[in-house]
């Protein structure tokens, strides 16, 4: 093993993630570890994979969205497919979790009202 390759419990470490999530990935081909035997070791390639994958996660982009985009990064035009892609993509995420936080916020301020309601009924009711 070369210092480019880490084991599966290194990704694991690393990265904060189980070993059931990283074949996950694999079976999704997303991932792509180099197999010897029953041990898989991943490459920088993998790594760099595995951030963008957890990093589109947390925005909300589907599996299958993180895959298209990953898979443009080899067109051979500098990435400018995926990038533009990617914007498109990140922009419409952007704008659902946007409308997302305007109703939590719409909820709270509700659940507050309601909150204060009753105390105030229970105040009320103690007199």
């Amino acid at each position: 093993m070369t210092q480019d390759q880490m084991t599966i419990r290194e990704m694991c470490d690393a990265f904060d993630v189980t070993p059931r999530t990283l074949r996950f990935y694999e079976s999704k081909e997303l991932l792509f570890p180099i197999r010897e035997g029953q041990k898989r070791l991943f490459t920088k390639r993998d790594r760099a994979r595995l951030k963008l994958i957890l990093r589109g996660k947390r925005f909300g982009f589907s599996l299958e969205e993180i895959r298209q985009l990953l898979d443009l990064y080899d067109i051979g035009d500098q990435q400018e497919t995926q990038l533009n892609r990617t914007l498109d993509a990140a922009g419409k995420h952007l704008n659902e979790l946007e409308q997302q936080r305007e109703a939590l916020d719409d909820a709270i301020e509700d659940l507050r009202s309601q909150i204060n309601w009753v105390e105030d009924r229970l105040s009320a009711l103690k007199k």
